[in-house]
């Protein structure tokens, strides 16, 4: 069974200036394990894709189901239990919390989810996981580089051990450098723990690293 799987999906925004067709009958299935790429120009729909497959937004008709689950008919508190349990968020902002040390940071989600114990000793393993070392665990976001900031949110995302990670723009904000190492990272997350990963990206270069590449131009996969 997919991870995520599209059937028909439209999205229509209302506009007083007329109807914006962000999504036209898009059919798309993505397997566990696949590390796929979303591409194409500015409008043409990546963006509300991403927040269709995250539960953020939902579809104007047709069905989408995450991990086993028909989101079509969920209210707003079951969509936010499906973001928590099943979806792991990675932006090209990094959106950690400016207040909280990078491991509180982390830990969050643990704490959202009412797992107290054990929950920062889960944090620091994810942090180890991905590159943070100790002396770096309670400085706050802003004490850390671009990268290390990437590195951070991508082990928040991870904590919770979700079906999938959707990623937008992961690489934006960083030097060339930077972005390779946190894109290696990823590769390294979806080849030695199977973890499946959808990003959105502007950049070819990361193509590479993709065992598919998702092209959409006009609300439609090209």
């Amino acid at each position: 069974m997919p991870v995520i799987s599209f059937d028909a999906v439209t999205k229509v925004y209302p506009l007083p200036a007329g109807d914006v067709v962000a999504l036209a009958g898009i059919d798309l299935a993505i397997e566990k394990g696949e590390f796929v790429l979303v591409m194409g120009p500015s409008g043409s729909g990546k963006s509300t894709l991403l927040n269709i497959m995250g539960s953020l937004d939902v579809p104007t008709s047709g069905e989408v189901t995450i991990a086993g689950k028909r989101i079509s008919g969920m209210d707003d508190d079951e969509l936010t239990l499906m973001r928590r349990d099943h979806i792991g968020f990675i932006f090209q902002q990094f959106n950690l919390i400016p207040l909280l040390s990078v491991v509180e940071n982390v830990e969050y989600p643990l704490i959202l989810k009412g797992r107290r114990n054990g929950s920062r000793e889960r944090a620091e393993e994810v942090l180890a996981a991905v590159g943070i070392t100790e002396t770096h665990l309670t400085h706050k976001p802003g004490e850390l580089s671009g990268g290390q900031q990437q590195r951070a949110a991508i082990a928040r995302a991870l904590v919770n051990d979700p079906d999938f990670l959707l990623c937008d723009e992961p690489t934006g904000n960083l030097d060339t450098k930077t972005g390779t190492a946190i894109m290696d990272l990823l590769a390294r997350m979806n080849r030695e723990e199977g973890k499946t990963v959808v990003m959105v990206t502007h950049d070819p270069r990361m193509t590479e690293y993709a065992d598919r590449t998702i092209r959409m131009v006009d609300g439609r996969l090209a």
